[in-house]
């Protein structure tokens, strides 16, 4: 099995570039630092659910991206997640990852798939801090059941994954030709979609005048596209300035960009990860 299937050079990747982000902004290092113990074990996570999967699933035909939760292989490592939140969160998250660990398993059980089966397009109301355990939890299980989804021709230009059906989490900006070339990038399976560059993806909005962008100077690569229309807006990572960033972990270190952005009156689409 090949590290691409396991994702571990992707998430090693991560880990890398949040060591980095941590070391250059401290107004980040406390988020980054947690964040690492995160993406460290997701990683082992992920790798076993794919050599497990990798077994059940040869001559097994195609499945949908939320087909349910195989909780036999998922449930076993539930616990030890949360003992290792509640031994490097910030203090609210840590006593929330403790009180969990004191529920009965049909608890666990029914967090995780309330959230499976609505995250990303019926949890607007849901705060990130509500979400952060089984998201954080069932994110590489989200990732590898992406990447064994078949993908049909993308014909137009869509405002949800076309995978699972949630909203985008944030932009980016590839490069291509002399300019860049915009994604969507999921907020649930962490796929991307090509979008439209002038055009907003929560309302529909194409009046260039309408839709303004802002770049803090500690961030130069990271901009904030809001709408005023609808008023919500967009971070996207620009991949043309800086081919190092790693979008869902530069996302992270962006807190300047959360705060101008509520000081103007913009809502955030979808929180990432540590709803910054």
């Amino acid at each position: 099995m090949t590290t691409t299937q396991t994702g571990g050079t992707e998430y090693d990747a991560r880990i890398r570039r949040a060591e980095r982000l941590s070391s250059e902004h401290a107004f980040a290092a406390e988020f980054l630092d947690f964040y690492k113990h995160v993406a460290a074990f997701q990683k082992t996570l992920r790798a076993k659910i794919a050599a497990s999967s990798g077994a059940k699933s040869r001559g097994a035909p195609a499945a949908e991206l939320r087909d349910p939760l195989d909780l036999t292989l998922l449930l076993p490592h539930f616990r030890g997640f949360l003992s290792l939140i509640e031994q490097h969160a910030p203090p609210a998250l840590g006593r929330s990852a403790h009180q969990m660990s004191l529920l009965p398993s049909d608890s666990w059980v029914a967090s995780l798939e309330a959230y499976w089966e609505h995250a990303g397009k019926y949890d607007q109301q849901v705060g990130a801090l509500a979400q952060f355990l089984a998201r954080a939890f069932l994110q590489p299980y989200a990732e590898f059941r992406a990447a064994q989804t078949p993908r049909a021709p993308q014909v137009v230009t869509v405002r949800v994954c076309p995978l699972c059906g949630s909203r985008p989490l944030m932009g980016v900006l590839r490069v291509e030709g002399d300019s860049g070339k915009r994604f969507l990038l999921c907020s649930f399976c962490s796929q991307e979609w090509e979008f439209r560059r002038i055009l907003c993806p929560t309302c529909g909005e194409e009046a260039e005048g309408k839709l303004p962008v802002y770049v803090a100077e500690q961030l130069p690569h990271i901009r904030v596209e809001a709408c005023d229309t609808c008023k919500f807006y967009l971070r996207t990572v620009d991949l043309t300035k800086d081919g190092h960033a790693i979008p869902l972990v530069d996302d992270l270190a962006a807190i300047p960009l959360t705060l101008w952005a509520h000081e103007h009156g913009y809502s955030r689409l979808q929180p990432n990860l540590l709803g910054t």
